[in-house]
């Protein structure tokens, strides 16, 4: 049995339904009284708990749904049963006892309780899985699912007073929104006061079960305005008491990320009104000066595709044109800045990071045809900026992804020729950006050298592929090709002594720049010939 349930523990799905059909009569007896059931559920949690929550996952395969909604009810009734027992060992022979000794008598009763903590979470666990596991079959059946309802919101409230360790509160919120926030006024109305008390820099363990249960409900629309209460800084009033609540910033940005990197909640997010979703914007666009600063611009280039999606008759490419001349103005000289002092190091590190989403974003709008000419030379121009600060890697990939949007248009227009010799030029700035910090830094030279092959690769196999639209292109990338190969190997030849020259037999023997492009080229057989 022990190693059955090893087995059920760890093993893949197929295997773990063969080990509960096998094991299922034994603890999932239906032919036995409702009681039973739930006996040897709590006998299965004893033996091996991770084990029982993977056989009730798969339980419903195996018995009806009226089955698992009965066996709920029974773990219910066991818990209340628990908690009753306790009260009543706990209560104290002397009515006239103190104030003192009934905050004690209370304790006790408690302290009782949780003795088997791990017991009373995993039956919580397991009635979080089982009614997950009936949810359709439920919404099939608007009776039985009210019953559900109104038996455990009956005794939520009780629940969350006793169980106060973190492992029985998770199932406890998740259990509570399976059910309507009005069933549970008393929890789902102090919700958002929990996340709004959450520390700055907690883990995201702390939040993330209540924010689930807040997108579950449909009220996704308080966590925006909590988030934004905090960017604006503003005060609340509560029962007339005005009471300046503090403001956090840095945990609006992990409640809105947590939105936007789960997809259900991202759904949920994205679903509100745009009147809302509208001023979450605004909010993150003039909340640029805050400390996570890389986090804000995601979330305002996530926001700005949904809304070039979703409006009509706005350019919002205006809007991350704004962006791009605030990183221009603002995080390049930020880049730029020779003072090496840690907090200035660890500002630059996070101007990169910035950088590096911002282009990442431009590159997969123009990827998806969603940047026009006009964005696109754009783009170039603060690609020249940005060459400055030696992050070429993904300047390649906008370079590739402008030259083939730019080509695959097929239209032989002054604009095109403008932005396809503007490519070029950003071509030549980043090959003298490497050779110059080749020059100047050979070992972080080669490190870049390595780091773009990629990237180089992709646009020169690009450009190949596009020549016969336009040849200029593909003569003019090769040119400054070969004269960077040249330019390098003369400035090397300059450096050695007329004795100690030796001529390379292989690519590898070239100088670092000169063996790479030339590498790259020699893989791209239709360059060659």
């Amino acid at each position: 049995m022990e190693h059955l349930l090893a087995r059920l523990e760890v093993d893949s799905r197929p295997v773990s339904r063969r080990i509960v059909n096998l094991l299922f009569n034994s603890f999932f007896p239906i032919n036995q009284p409702e009681y039973v059931w739930c006996e040897r559920c709590v006998t299965l949690i004893q033996m091996n708990s991770a084990a029982a929550r993977k056989f009730y996952q798969y339980a419903y395969e195996y018995t009806a749904p009226t089955n698992i909604a009965k066996l709920m009810l029974t773990i219910r009734r066991c818990l209340n049963a628990c908690i009753q027992k306790a009260t009543k060992e706990s209560l104290h022979d002397d009515d006239d006892e103190d104030e003192e000794t009934e905050k004690e008598s209370i304790s006790v009763r408690k302290s009782t309780l949780l003795n088997d903590v791990a017991s009373m979470a995993s039956l919580l666990e397991i009635v979080v899985i089982l009614w997950r596991s009936i949810r359709k079959a439920l919404d099939h059946n608007e009776g039985a699912k009210d019953y559900a309802i109104r038996k455990f919101a009956s005794v939520l409230p009780e629940y969350l007073k006793v169980f106060k360790d973190d492992r029985c509160m998770t199932p406890l919120v998740i259990l509570a929104s399976f059910m309507p926030p009005a069933a549970i006024p008393t929890f789902s109305c102090g919700v958002i006061s929990k996340l709004r008390n959450v520390d700055s820099g907690a883990d995201e363990s702390k939040y993330s079960t209540l924010i689930d249960c807040v997108c579950h409900w449909g009220q996704v629309g308080h966590i925006m305005e909590l988030a934004g209460d905090w960017f604006l800084k503003t005060s609340e009033r509560r029962v007339r008491i005005h009471v300046t609540q503090e403001s956090k910033p840095e945990l609006a940005l992990d409640y809105i990320e947590y939105l936007l990197t789960h997809p259900v909640n991202r759904g949920c997010l994205l679903s509100a009104p745009k009147k809302k979703l509208s001023q979450l914007f605004k909010i993150l666009r003039a909340a640029k000066v805050l400390i996570e600063i890389r986090k804000i611009i995601n979330f305002y280039c996530v926001l700005f595709i949904f809304f070039q999606f979703s409006e009509d008759g706005k350019d919002y490419l205006s809007i991350l044109k704004e962006t791009g001349d605030w990183i221009e103005s603002q995080v390049v000289p930020c880049l730029l800045a020779t003072d090496q002092e840690d907090s200035i190091s660890k500002q630059s590190n996070v101007s990169q990071l910035i950088i590096q989403d911002y282009l990442t974003v431009c590159k997969d709008l123009i990827m998806v045809g969603l940047g026009n000419l006009k964005f696109q030379a754009y783009l170039l121009d603060i690609a020249l900026a940005v060459i400055q600060t030696g992050m070429v890697f993904l300047l390649l990939c906008v370079l590739k992804e402008i030259t083939e949007a730019s080509l695959t248009q097929n239209t032989e227009t002054h604009e095109v020729e403008s932005l396809l010799h503007a490519v070029q030029t950003v071509f030549q700035k980043i090959l003298e950006c490497v050779s110059c910090r080749l020059k100047k830094q050979p070992e972080e030279g080669i490190q870049l050298i390595r780091s773009i092959q990629m990237p180089l690769g992709e646009f020169i196999y690009a450009v190949q592929y596009w020549r016969s639209s336009c040849t200029a292109v593909h003569q003019g990338v090769l040119s400054t090709l070969l004269d960077a190969i040249v330019v390098e190997i003369n400035y090397a030849l300059q450096k050695v002594n007329e004795g100690d020259l030796t001529i390379p037999k292989t690519v590898s023997d070239l100088p670092p720049l000169s063996s790479s492009l030339m590498t790259i080229i020699m893989k791209t057989v239709n360059v060659v010939r």
